[in-house]
């Protein structure tokens, strides 16, 4: 493989694993925030035992994210010095902020948070994972307004030396594209919350524990309403970002319904697998006018298809190849992403129903499928990631900078291949480790019964001691 594909696999594969953690960290920090906001109010253990169950979890999930997140900013300086060169006085400004801002509030005020149990006020504790969750989110903010200029660069001037320099600070963070995305990504971490729990929270109701029920039974009902409004959040705002799409990146749009030449009005596809040497569809299954109706609220609308808009390109920016890579990969994540979106919706709902009439521990069926559903908001993220990465390449900087242009030029194919095959290697281990330390806190719960010592019983101390003698 050549230095480009190398570099962009390489990136690939860091992010898709960095963003395994974050969406789980950003939602159920909410989750444990409401969850002791009930036990201040009410008084009720209950709600204690729950704050730090999952808390917990929060914590192992928060540490492997902040692992991985430190090699995503070595990436920009490493294999893409050229992009950090002619875009670092815009990029560089959310990143920094997150850091200052976001980020090291967030961690202050976690580790007030694990070391104030019983030590501050409960309502000062509070506010410590309340500010937390604020902070978490804050910085999923910054984030995405550094990946929004990339998608639809504003607030910019290209400077005699070449470079881009801000000149709107204000319309880089208010950029069109950030206020969809990140009400997007905050509601999808509200849902990688929600079923995490619901997940966990079904193993449990099946081991049937009596320590065990009512705080899973309360995850699970707190879950489910907060997983089901969020999972159609989710969809309400896609649904904005793919009519933002098509007047911003139409060409994105149209890799992800492999839509060749343009519809007036335009077919949603169903299934279809395409040949792209000659962009031409083999099979396409494709519903009529339904695009067109989720494009523009209305049956009648003309959608570009990719080959306008190639030959529009090249008359735009030249000469080359302006169609985004694997058409396939585009659209089977697109599909990939609603799929598990309207699956997770269909499931809340039944779960909502079996909460209302009180027979949630009792269907053993559906906790049953409860418990591999925590693979799918993880799909829906990657896949959703996947779109919106791969959909706008062969652009960095969309309309600005294309890939080919931000590589470094000093690394070589060995240099990637070697680091590539590291990255993975050392990823594969704190994924092992991760899964290790989730599911060896996971299972044990929040007390599990224990046998009445007999009064003949040896008592802790003595049982230490036998030994010795």
């Amino acid at each position: 493989m050549d230095t480009i594909t190398l570099a962009r696999l390489q990136f690939g594969i860091t992010t898709i694993y960095h963003f395994f953690f974050v969406p789980l960290s950003i939602g159920l920090s909410i989750i444990v925030a409401l969850m002791q906001t009930a036990y201040v109010r009410t008084g009720s253990d209950k709600y204690k035992q729950m704050t730090k169950f999952w808390g917990k979890l929060l914590l192992i999930n928060f540490a492997m994210g902040v692992v991985t997140g430190i090699v995503q900013e070595f990436q920009f300086g490493m294999n893409w010095s050229e992009y950090s060169r002619f875009v670092g006085d815009i990029f560089g400004a959310p990143l920094a902020i997150e850091a200052l801002a976001a980020f090291f509030l967030e961690s202050t005020f976690l580790g007030i948070w694990i070391f104030g149990w019983d030590k501050i006020s409960k309502p000062l504790h509070l506010a410590a994972i309340w500010l937390v969750a604020l902070s978490s989110n804050l910085s999923a903010f910054w984030i995405l307004v550094a990946n929004s200029f990339m998608q639809n660069p504003v607030g910019y001037k290209i400077a005699a030396n070449g470079r881009a320099e801000m000149t709107d600070f204000i319309a880089v963070i208010t950029n069109p594209n950030v206020l969809l995305q990140w009400p997007h990504v905050v509601l999808g971490g509200l849902t990688t919350a929600a079923f995490f729990i619901l997940g966990i929270s079904a193993y449990h109701l099946l081991r049937n524990r009596s320590t065990n029920m009512a705080v899973f039974t309360a995850s699970a009902r707190i879950s489910l309403i907060i997983g089901t409004v969020a999972v159609l959040g989710t969809m309400v705002f896609g649904h904005l970002q793919g009519q933002h799409m098509e007047n911003y990146q139409p060409m994105k749009l149209a890799a992800a319904e492999g839509l060749w030449n343009s519809e007036s009005p335009a077919s949603l596809s169903f299934f279809q697998i395409g040949n792209e040497a000659d962009r031409t569809s083999i099979i396409n299954i494709r519903i009529p006018s339904l695009l067109s109706f989720l494009t523009y609220n209305t049956t009648d609308g003309l959608v570009h298809g990719i080959n306008e808009l190639q030959a529009e390109y090249e008359q735009k920016y030249g000469p080359g190849d302006y169609v985004p890579p694997a058409i396939w990969l585009t659209y089977w994540s697109f599909r990939a992403m609603v799929g598990a979106g309207v699956l997770m919706f269909a499931l809340g709902l039944l779960g909502l129903l079996f909460s209302y009439t009180n027979r949630l521990p009792k269907v053993r069926w559906f906790l049953l499928v409860l418990m591999p559903a925590i693979i799918l908001p993880y799909l829906a993220n990657s896949t959703g990631w996947i779109l919106t990465e791969v959909g706008r390449q062969p652009w960095i900087v969309f309309g600005l900078m294309r890939i080919d242009q931000a590589i470094s030029p000093n690394v070589t194919p060995a240099m990637l291949l070697i680091s590539l095959i590291g990255f993975t290697l050392v990823y594969g281990a704190l994924m092992v480790a991760d899964i290790y330390l989730l599911q060896k806190f996971a299972r044990a719960g929040v007390g599990e019964e224990e046998p009445v010592p007999s009064k003949d019983a040896p008592t802790p101390k003595q049982s230490r001691l036998k030994g010795a003698y």
